[in-house]
């Protein structure tokens, strides 16, 4: 997959995606967006990132931004398997979103990973931090 240069004046295509397949929200759109701009930002370089590259950035965009919350995160899109990230991405692909090759296949993201492995529900403690009290501890150091 890879990432498209933005036209001048883009139409939604993810509200058109959403039209053609409504089972995910916009949320689920612009988080593979953004999984895939980091997983091609990772490497260093530009260019095609297979399926696999793509759903290991997913994976750490999940942990990172969403900790132990992740799964039922992604299940609230109605994503619950590798499998409903390929229909995003296939979707994006559609619309023009985004690039594929002619070996790229959406069976590429069928049971790449289980989220019960890779988004456990034991993951760890949720802690909530406001963002003035992060701006206070600052203030303290000196």
């Amino acid at each position: 997959m890879s990432a498209e240069p933005p036209a001048d004046d883009p139409p939604d295509v993810v509200a058109e995606a959403i039209r053609k397949d409504p089972r995910y929200p916009r949320a689920a759109y612009a988080f593979v967006s953004e999984a895939l701009h980091l997983t091609i930002a990772r490497r260093g370089r530009a260019g095609h990132v297979s399926a696999a590259e793509l759903l290991e950035g997913v994976r750490d965009l999940a942990r990172d931004q969403f900790g132990p919350l992740a799964r039922m995160v992604l299940a609230e899109w109605n994503v619950t398997a590798t499998e409903d990230f390929g229909n995003v991405v296939f979707n994006l692909v559609e619309a023009g979103a985004m690039g594929k090759t002619e070996e790229d296949d959406i069976s590429d993201f069928v049971r790449v990973y289980s989220f019960d492995d890779v988004f456990p529900e034991d993951a760890g403690e949720v802690s909530m931090r406001h963002p003035a009290d992060e701006d206070d501890a600052e203030d303290d150091v000196g």
